[in-house]
This record gives C-alpha cells, sequence and structure tokens, in this order.
C-alpha cells in the first residue's frame, strides 16, 4: 500500500499528517517514509531517523567540443528546453535547463557533444527509534528542478522485492502545489491524501489537486486542518463532489506549539495515533468498495 500526502499549496499541514500517520501505522505494519519534498524536506525534524547511507544524485549535461562544432544548431532546434543556445561562432549550454534527454548528442552531425555528469542533489537513508525505513532527497540550492531527485528517491522503492512490498505501507510526503514535482510524486500511490484548510485560498488550491489526481485515476480523500467554523467552505465543496472527508483536525495553539518543536502530536495526545490508525483504516474500507 502506497500512501501519497499531497497538497494544492504550502502551509496546510502535509508533513503533519505525513509523519503523524507514518509512526502511527509504525505499530501496526512494516513503514516506509519517502521525503519527496525535496526543494525544503523537513520531515527529519519530526522522526529523527539515524542516517546510515548518503549518495549523491547526477543528470547528464551535454559538453560541446568548440574543435569539431560548425555552430549548426541542430542541437538547439532539438532541445525543447532552451538549454542550448547556437549562434554563427559560439554554441553555449545552459546546464540547469537541460533534462539530459540526449537529442543533442544524437543529432550532432560532426560528433561535438558528448555527456558529463552534474551533481544536483543527495539521497540520505537511515531509520527511526520505531524502525521506520526513512529515505529522503534533498536538492542542490541552486537547482531549479526537483523532478530528477524525486524520481531517484522513489526510485528506491525498487529495491523491495514484491514480497516485501505486500508487507509494507509507504507513506510518500510530496512537494506542495500542482506542478511536476507533485505529479511525480503521486503517480505511483494507491491512494492520495489531499491536505487543505478552510480558506478561500485553501478551496482555490483544493479545486486544482483534485483536478490533478482525477486525471491520474487515484484515489483520494481529504483531510481538513487547521478546522475551525470556516469548514463548511472545504466540506460544501466536498459534498457536491462526493469527496471522502477523512479527518479533521481542530485550529489548536498547542498543536502549533508542538510542530514549531518539531514534536510529533501522536506522542502527546494518544487520542491522535487512535484517529490516524482509523484513518488507515477507513483508507482501507474505501479501496475496498472501489
Amino acid at each position: 500500500m502506497i500512501i501519497s500526502v499531497a497538497s494544492g499549496k504550502g502551509g496546510t499541514g502535509k508533513t503533519m499528517i505525513s509523519v503523524n500517520l507514518s509512526d502511527s501505522l509504525s505499530e501496526i505494519v512494516k513503514t516506509i517514509f519517502l521525503d519527496c519534498d525535496v526543494e525544503e524536506p523537513n520531515s527529519h525534524l519530526f522522526l529523527q531517523p539515524e542516517i546510515t547511507n548518503t549518495e549523491d544524485v547526477n543528470v547528464i549535461v551535454p559538453i560541446i567540443d568548440k574543435t569539431k562544432c560548425i555552430h549548426c544548431g541542430k542541437c538547439q532546434n532539438v532541445c525543447e528546453f532552451n538549454a542550448i543556445l547556437s549562434f554563427s561562432k559560439e554554441t553555449l549550454v545552459l546546464e540547469n535547463l537541460c533534462h539530459g534527454c540526449r537529442g543533442c548528442i544524437i543529432v550532432c552531425p560532426q560528433s561535438a557533444i558528448s555527456e558529463s555528469k552534474r551533481k544536483i542533489g543527495i539521497i540520505q537513508k537511515g531509520k527511526t527509534k520505531k524502525n521506520i525505513e526513512f529515505i529522503n532527497g534533498i536538492l542542490e540550492v541552486k537547482e531549479a528542478m526537483a523532478t530528477p531527485l524525486i524520481k531517484k528517491v522513489i526510485q528506491k522503492l525498487d529495491n523491495l522485492d514484491d514480497d516485501d512490498k505486500t508487507n509494507y505501507s509507504v507513506i510518500i510526503d510530496c512537494p506542495p502545489g500542482t506542478s511536476c514535482p507533485m505529479v511525480n510524486s503521486i503517480k505511483i500511490s494507491d491512494y492520495c491524501i489531499l491536505v487543505t484548510e478552510p480558506t478561500p485560498f485553501g478551496l482555490s488550491d483544493l479545486k486544482l489537486a483534485v483536478e490533478v489526481v482525477n486525471k491520474l485515476e487515484i484515489p483520494f480523500g481529504v483531510i481538513i486542518n487547521k478546522a475551525d467554523k470556516n469548514n463548511s467552505i472545504i466540506e460544501n465543496y466536498c459534498q457536491e463532489k462526493n469527496i471522502a472527508i477523512l479527518m479533521k483536525i481542530p485550529f489548536d495553539r498547542d498543536i502549533a506549539i508542538k510542530c514549531s518543536y518539531g514534536n510529533l502530536i501522536t506522542e502527546y495526545k494518544e487520542e491522535y495515533k487512535k484517529n490516524f490508525k482509523n484513518l488507515f483504516n477507513s483508507i482501507l474500507s474505501q479501496l475496498k468498495k472501489n
């Protein structure tokens, strides 16, 4: 079972849901946690894993041999991302825009382009005190594209054989928003939890996220975080669209304080641990009905 936790916007409490769900599930099933929010990963602050392995992640970038290049422009024409600029006397590579497709290498008539590697980030692996398998990615500050690193983080699940996959629950903390990083994080999931807040901005971005999961045909439900008297703005929309509301977490000062110190709410309120376990069972029931 792979459960992704996503949101249409940042700041809704997506990571809070992810880490507390993982903490609760670890008591009843083997759990793997993937932090795919590689631009600003912070789940480690809550789960506090002991990191045992770190590896570099590289992408392919083209290298121009100026002695062979005739500046024909074919490399520029084939590049959909404008990562190569060909002028009459110079051909330039914009490495941060390159997607590593090798198209420029293939079309070059002079074999003037070869490939090299450039580091874009790292992947860390470890375990928490509750034996949660922890994997996260950390994107280099200067990098513009998170998707290649996210794909590498998710590929770590390929190391599990099929028997292991049936015995594990995987929780994916996704990047906020609805662009490529979010799509690549949720597309392998069996179920997606969309976390929102009862505000006009929360509703607007929830609608965008709902469009994405519907397009990908992933079963999903909604958690309302910071729930208060304005809940109806979300509840009415979910009722209209027949979307399950899985849980409501109140706008509670104590919760905010605990999270600001990197504490899990399941550790100071036993009821939340029970609620997250019930959430997992609700997801299983919903999947069985489908």
